[in-house]
């Protein structure tokens, strides 16, 4: 016996405390519990041991662990107890507990049919903070000797020190997750935060759903995101990341799931997907999907699509709460980055509209006030003629109207080249300017010089800015023609850092750009630029006329 009272042997205190310092190192609790079960068998020599964990109510057990039963021999027995008979003793009284044979005890229930021969038990107590956590629970010593009051004493001070690295672990464990809960907070904050600044740097549609579903998956660390907008009375696939296959078109709002999300703008969690008919994850893309979270994209109380996510990737396989208070705040950003981007498509296509319906009146004036009326008036010259009955009247008449025919055939010719230049598409923006130049020059008595430097001789740039840049010098030269009674006039074309700068100076008696009587030419080139997503400024100090646009290269 030591002098304290005890009656555990040295190596067996020695061994308690390598156990204790062993347990206390260890910060997942499952782990704990397996290093408590293995040393409860290996410091008392019994053949079985179990963990019982309390429910929240400490009424009965909740979970149950053991060792020494293979298996086999848990299937056999089925369903594991819920502390009841023995076991429920010590959770009426939680003290250590000795028996003799389990079996004869009037408070036990007897074994379920498979359940191992057990005669020798002891239970002992986890006590944490004072209160049961749990039991644990051993049963046949070696050799068919009874536990004594050392195998007792031995297992109470294990009892003490596990309850403290339960504890321990408990609190790593709840930090941890709140740490999870944390970054995956983060992540969404960052996740949102990237979609609303594209509100100011992306207005591109397929751009802004790109960007919304890999957010989304990274957000959600998921298998697969969509993004589902409404069309009429049916849902598409606008954007998808991800282990997504090919979808189907349309998607009956009516008759789906997705429908249900958008229709009642509230979030739904699916744990399985396949106990859900209305949910067809194959012709979403997703034919193998387990779990799902669609979150309704709404803006100002319209309902715009559904955001749908499948099968989480890391940590739990369901999507929980959190999962769902993330995705839904990262939805309301992406529902706000989708109106805006479908609204400044619109504006663009209001604005292009409206720019060829400009172009198409510009030209029906080209045609109505010269070829138009060129050819009538050589209609009535030839009806004279051929009324009058002089063979050499007509023939001289003839000859002029010959003539006039070539000169409209010339107009007419010129018409086309504006309306499209082939150079431009043949050639590039330099040889297309250098022709209208010459053109211009031609038929204006302009002196017009061209200089193009692009970088490398042979770089084209998109054909739509190539356009842009042509038609913003076109109708410049227009002007100056019409307007500024200019004699000479110069163009410039280079590069400006990332961008396209275009610009055309004359020498003429200027004007106010500001004046709405300055007419729709400079409202027109405005307009070609703004949906270039460039900018002009036009400087009219007299003398001449400068006027400057900036196209960035990559303009959409």
């Amino acid at each position: 016996m030591t002098t304290d009272g005890s009656t555990l042997d040295t190596a067996r205190l020695h061994r308690l405390l390598d156990v204790g310092r062993g347990l206390l190192s260890e910060l997942r609790l499952e782990t704990v519990l397996d290093r408590l079960l293995d040393t409860a068998r290996e410091l008392t020599g019994a053949q079985y041991a179990a963990i019982g964990v309390l429910n929240e109510d400490r009424t009965e057990l909740a979970r149950f662990v053991t060792r020494g039963v293979d298996d086999d021999t848990h299937r056999s027995i089925g369903s594991l107890p819920r502390g009841r008979g023995v076991l429920g003793a010590l959770i009426d009284d939680p003290r250590p507990l000795r028996l003799r044979d389990v079996s004869s005890d009037p408070r036990s229930y007897g074994f379920p049919s498979g359940h191992p021969s057990m005669a020798t038990f002891l239970g002992v107590p986890v006590m944490i903070r004072g209160r049961a956590w749990g039991n644990l629970y051993l049963t046949e010593k070696a050799g068919g000797a009874d536990f004594d009051a050392d195998d007792e004493e031995s297992i109470v001070v294990l009892a003490d020190w596990a309850s403290i690295a339960i504890e321990n672990a408990r609190l790593y464990e709840a930090l941890d997750a709140r740490r999870a809960e944390l970054e995956r907070a983060l992540r969404g904050l960052e996740a949102t935060s990237a979609v609303a600044q594209a509100l100011g740097t992306e207005t591109d549609l397929d751009r802004v759903l790109e960007l919304i579903v890999k957010r989304a998956r990274a957000l959600m660390s998921a298998r697969g995101v969509l993004v589902l907008l409404t069309h009429g009375e049916d849902l598409t696939v606008a954007a998808a990341a991800g282990q997504v296959t090919q979808a189907a078109e349309r998607l009956p709002i009516a008759e789906s799931l997705c429908g249900d999300v958008l229709r009642g703008a509230a979030p739904l969690r699916v744990d399985d997907v396949d106990s859900e008919p209305r949910l067809d994850s194959a012709r979403l893309g997703v034919p193998d999907a387990s779990t799902a979270l669609l979150v309704p994209l709404a803006y100002r109380g319209r309902s715009l699509g559904v955001l749908c996510a499948f099968d989480r990737m890391e940590g739990e396989a369901r999507f929980g709460h959190d999962d769902e208070q993330v995705l839904r705040a990262f939805a309301a950003s992406a529902a706000t980055a989708v109106a805006t981007a479908r609204t400044v498509e619109a504006d663009r296509l209001r604005a292009a509209l409206a720019s060829a319906e400009g172009e198409r009146r510009r030209w029906a004036r080209e045609l109505h006030d010269e070829t138009l009326q060129a050819l009538g008036g050589l209609k009535v010259v030839l009806s004279g003629a051929a009324r009058a009955g002089d063979p050499a009247a007509l023939r001289s008449t003839v000859a002029d109207a010959a003539d006039q025919v070539s000169r409209e055939i010339e107009n007419l010719r010129s018409l086309i080249s504006e309306l499209r230049p082939a150079s431009l598409d043949e050639l590039g923006l330099g040889p297309a300017l250098q022709t209208l130049a010459e053109r211009t020059a031609a038929t204006q008595g302009l002196e017009v010089d061209v200089h193009v430097d692009l970088g490398a001789a042979d770089e084209r740039l998109a054909p739509e800015l190539e356009t842009a840049v042509y038609r913003v010098a076109q109708e410049a030269l227009t002007n100056v023609a019409k307007h500024a009674r200019a004699t000479r006039v110069r163009i410039d074309v280079e590069r400006a850092g990332d961008g396209i700068r275009l610009t055309v100076r004359d020498d003429g008696v200027g004007f106010d750009p500001d004046r709405p009587t300055a007419g729709f030419g400079v409202v027109g080139m405005r307009e070609r630029v703004a949906l270039a997503a460039g900018s002009l400024v036009v400087d009219s100090a007299q003398p001449g006329t400068s006027l400057t646009a900036t196209f960035p290269v990559r303009a959409r």
